[in-house]
């Protein structure tokens, strides 16, 4: 048997992915998480294309000397203020498959203090 998050993982997000699309007027807002950093972008699943990216492995972010869970408070921030200037204002989230919990959470609060409505 393969790892077993993984394979759990994998199993939720084919769940979650089968509701979520993103659309021109709603892109969606797509989480990953490795060990070391978190990755967000917003995508429309129609075209194909990734409207905004962000990621704490920028260098901006990365010298920080700040935990993982601030990092990605950071990123959720940078990524709403993109997200403005292209004028997206809302967005669905799809948080992946991981838990709406810790650093997926604090990515999604910063994005709402910033303006992005999901």
């Amino acid at each position: 048997m393969k790892n077993q998050k993984t394979y759990r993982r994998s199993r939720i997000k084919n769940r979650i992915r089968k509701t979520i699309k993103g659309t021109e007027e709603r892109p969606r807002l797509s989480v990953f998480r490795s060990n070391k950093q978190i990755y967000a972008q917003i995508v429309n699943d129609r075209t194909g294309e990734t409207l905004v990216s962000s990621s704490s492995a920028t260098e901006a972010i990365e010298s920080q000397k700040i935990t993982k869970t601030e990092k990605a408070k950071l990123v959720g921030k940078e990524l709403a203020t993109q997200a403005k200037e292209k004028g997206i204002t809302t967005v669905v989230f799809d948080r992946s498959g991981y838990l709406y919990h810790g650093r997926v959470k604090s990515l999604a609060e910063a994005a709402r203090e910033e303006g992005l409505i999901f």
